[in-house]
């Protein structure tokens, strides 16, 4: 299971040329689910998202999590963080979990951070999706379950 968090200003999602999704301040999430993720490792993770201090205090330091800031969750599935690069110049996504069962965890993992409180809006999965965003800071963290 990998993840990459954005700290964002804003950030949409598209499809088919319409905005289906936007939030304010908060965290643009990109997830991928591998064949060896289990029910376990996206509990683990959501806990660590609902808790992740990474907004700035009144004395400048990262000491907030997401909801000390009223921010927004916008969750893009994407299964192309897979691949892990240290072969070949041609992506290969065989460590994907497979299409149904990774819509499953995705839909887990969502309920999940809302089980924290979190207001987490959503791309479509597996639709071809148009990200737009600000990253704040930029602030952008990198997670391998």
């Amino acid at each position: 299971m990998k993840a990459i968090i954005q700290r964002v200003n804003h950030a949409q999602v598209e499809v088919e040329k319409k905005i289906i999704n936007k939030i304010s301040k908060g965290y643009l999430i990109y997830i991928c689910f591998e064949k060896d993720d289990s029910r376990e490792k996206l509990l683990k993770l959501s806990q660590k998202i609902a808790k992740l201090r990474i907004f700035e205090d009144q004395r400048g330091k990262m000491n907030q999590d997401i909801s000390e800031v009223a921010g927004d969750i916008l969750s893009i599935s994407q299964f192309t963080l897979s691949w892990d690069g240290k072969k070949g110049n041609r992506p290969s996504f065989d460590r994907s979990m497979l299409p149904e069962d990774a819509k499953s965890f995705y839909d887990l993992f969502n309920t999940e951070l809302r089980n924290y409180g979190l207001n987490v809006f959503e791309g479509i999965f597996g639709a071809d999706m148009k990200i737009l965003s600000e990253n704040d800071g930029p602030v952008t963290f990198s997670f391998d379950f």
